[in-house]
C-alpha cells in the first residue's frame, strides 16, 4: 500500500509550483492556472486509481470496466488526463494541447463542468507571454505537479484536496494584496459569520458574492455531511470557476453557482421572483462605485445616469437607492428581499453604513423601523486583504420578538492577534463573540444591547461607541507630586554635574 502523502507535502510542492509564474505574473492571475492543475491532477489520478480497481476486478473485460467509470463523479478519457499532458510537455503547442484537454473535460461532464474551464487559457499570449516563455512555464508547472501523487488511497480522506485547495486560495489572497479580498474572505471571519447564522439541515445557504466558495463552504460544515443547499453568484468569470471546483474538490457537487452581477442581473429565482434562503452569508465589496450601472441603458454614461427604484424588477430598492458611488446598502438590500421568513443574515461591511446619511440614512432607518437588524459586531483594523481599515458585522433576521439591537465591539486589543501586516481573529475570539450574542450579555466596554427607543434618540446612526462607551479613562495626575519627582531629579543632575568637574579638575582637563 501506498504511503500517504500528508498535506503539508502537498501545500509545499503546490507553492513551489507557484515560484513558476512568481515575478511575471500578477498573483491574483496565476492562482487561476495552479488551482485548475491540481483540480485535473486530482481527477486523473482519480481515475486512474479507479480504472487500474476494475481492470483487476473485471479481468480486463473492456465492457464492463467502461461501464464502472461511466458511474463515476467524473467521466475522463486519456486525452484529458494529466498523465497525457505530462507527456506532451515538451510540444510546442502544449498550451493548446492543456485547452482542448479542459474542453474534453468539459464535454465529458455537462451536467458538473460545463462551463468551468472557458475563462481560464493555458495559450494566452497577453498573460503568458510568447511562446518560448509560456511554452517554458507550462512545462515547469506540470513537472512540478507530476512531483505529487493524489490518489484516493494515498490522500486519504478528500477533505485533503479540499483544504490544500483553501490553503493555496488564502496564500494567493495575501500575496496578491487589495486584489486578494475580491475572492476571498479570511477563514476565522468566514468562521464566524457560519457560526452566526446557524445552518440547519436542509436549509438554503446563498451568498450573492461569493467569490471562490469559501465562505459557502465554511457555513456547509457547520451542518453534519453538509446537507444543505448551496447557492451563489461571482461576477469574475474566473473566480467563479474558482468557486465550482472548490466545491467539487470538497465534496460538494450539487452547488448551484451562477455567474453574473448579482444586482443587475439575479440569477437565482423561482417563477421569475427571487429565491428564499434559510441563511444567506456575504463579503460584498466594500462600497462597490457605479454598482448601478448595470440598470443603464447602453450608452448611458456613468455621470449622468441616476438609479431609479423603478427600474429593478424585483423592486429590491423601494426602500431607498443607495449612491452610485457605494453599493453597500445596495448588497444588504438584494439580501433581504431573498431572505425567507425566520431567514437569518450575516455580511461584513464597512463601518461607513452605519452612520452615513442621505439616502443610506433613510434606508438604515427603514431597516430598523422594520425590525430586520439584529446584531452590529465591530471587527479589528487591517483582518481583510486590500485594506486596513475596520469592517462590521451586520446580522439581521426576520420575524424577530424584540426590537432591541446587540452591540459589540470586537476591535479592541485582546480581541485578536495582532499581526506584522494583518490582524487575525483566534478561536477565543469566535467563542466570546458568539457567547455575547447568543445569551445578550452587557459587558462593559464589550458589549450593549440597545433599545428600539435609544437607537430612535441616536436618529438612526449605529456607529458602536455610542452604545458600547470604549473610552478609557487615564489615571489623574497628581501635580504636588510631580512637582517633587522634577525637584529630585534636578538635584541628581546637579550633583553629576559637580562630580564631572571634579574628576575633569583631576585630569588636568
Amino acid at each position: 500500500m501506498s504511503e500517504k502523502v500528508t498535506k503539508d507535502q502537498i501545500n509545499r510542492v503546490l507553492w513551489e509550483a507557484a515560484d513558476t509564474f512568481r515575478g511575471k505574473i500578477d498573483s491574483s492571475t496565476y492562482k487561476d492556472y495552479i488551482l485548475t492543475m491540481l483540480f485535473i491532477k486530482y481527477l486523473s489520478d482519480a481515475y486512474k486509481e479507479h480504472l487500474e480497481e476494475y481492470k483487476e476486478r473485471y479481468n480486463g473485460d473492456e465492457q464492463r470496466i467502461q461501464r464502472a467509470l461511466s458511474r463515476e463523479r467524473f467521466v475522463m478519457d486519456q486525452l484529458s488526463t494529466f498523465d497525457y499532458l505530462y507527456s506532451k510537455r515538451n510540444d510546442a503547442e502544449i498550451g493548446e494541447i492543456i485547452n482542448k484537454a479542459l474542453e474534453h473535460l468539459e464535454n465529458e461532464n455537462t451536467g458538473k463542468l460545463r462551463g468551468v474551464f472557458r475563462n481560464i487559457d493555458f495559450n494566452s499570449e497577453s498573460i503568458l507571454g510568447k511562446a518560448k516563455e509560456r511554452n517554458s512555464m507550462l512545462r515547469s508547472l506540470l513537472e512540478d505537479f507530476n512531483k505529487l501523487t493524489l490518489k484516493p488511497s494515498v490522500v486519504g480522506s478528500e477533505d485533503v484536496i479540499g483544504d490544500a485547495y483553501q490553503y493555496m486560495i488564502e496564500r494567493f489572497a495575501s500575496d496578491a494584496g487589495k486584489k486578494g479580498g475580491e475572492f476571498y474572505t479570511p477563514s476565522m471571519a468566514s468562521e464566524l459569520l457560519a457560526r452566526l447564522v446557524k445552518p440547519q439541515e436542509n436549509d438554503r445557504i446563498y451568498d450573492p458574492t461569493c467569490g471562490s466558495g469559501s465562505l459557502l463552504i465554511r457555513v456547509a460544515n457547520q451542518v453534519p455531511n453538509k446537507k444543505v443547499a448551496i447557492y451563489g453568484q461571482e461576477r469574475n468569470g474566473a473566480t467563479h470557476s474558482l468557486a465550482l471546483m472548490n466545491m467539487y474538490l470538497h465534496g460538494i457537487d450539487d452547488a448551484k453557482i451562477e455567474w453574473g452581477d448579482t444586482l443587475a442581473n439575479p440569477l437565482h429565482l423561482e417563477d421569475g421572483k427571487l429565491m428564499k434562503f434559510q441563511a444567506i452569508v456575504a463579503n460584498p465589496p466594500f462600497s462597490l462605485d457605479k454598482w448601478a450601472m448595470g440598470f443603464a441603458g447602453e450608452g448611458t454614461s456613468d455621470s449622468k445616469f441616476k438609479m431609479d427604484a423603478s427600474l429593478d424588477p424585483h423592486r429590491r430598492f423601494e426602500w431607498g437607492v443607495a449612491p452610485s458611488s457605494k453599493g453597500d446598502f445596495a448588497f444588504v438590500q438584494h439580501m433581504l428581499y431573498s431572505l425567507a421568513e425566520n431567514g437569518r443574515m450575516a455580511t461584513i461591511l464597512p463601518h461607513g453604513v452605519l452612520f452615513r446619511g442621505s439616502a443610506e440614512g433613510k434606508i438604515r432607518k427603514q431597516i430598523i423601523e422594520l425590525n430586520l437588524l439584529d446584531t452590529v459586531i465591530g471587527l479589528p483594523e487591517k483582518l481583510f486583504f486590500g485594506t486596513g481599515i475596520p469592517a462590521c458585522i451586520l446580522v439581521f433576521k426576520k420575524n424577530r420578538s424584540t426590537k432591541d439591537v446587540m452591540f459589540i465591539d470586537a476591535s479592541s486589543e485582546g480581541n485578536f492577534d495582532k499581526g506584522k501586516n494583518q490582524n487575525q481573529l483566534r478561536e477565543l475570539d469566535l467563542q466570546k463573540v458568539i457567547e455575547t450574542y447568543e445569551n445578550k450579555i452587557n459587558e462593559d466596554k464589550y458589549s450593549y444591547v440597545a433599545s428600539y427607543e435609544e437607537i430612535k434618540e441616536n436618529e438612526f446612526n449605529l456607529n458602536i461607541p455610542r452604545y458600547v462607551d470604549t473610552f478609557e479613562t487615564e489615571e489623574l495626575i497628581n501635580l504636588e507630586r510631580n512637582r517633587e519627582e522634577i525637584k529630585i531629579v534636578k538635584q541628581k543632575i546637579q550633583k553629576v554635574e559637580l562630580d564631572m568637574e571634579k574628576f575633569l579638575e583631576e585630569l588636568g582637563l
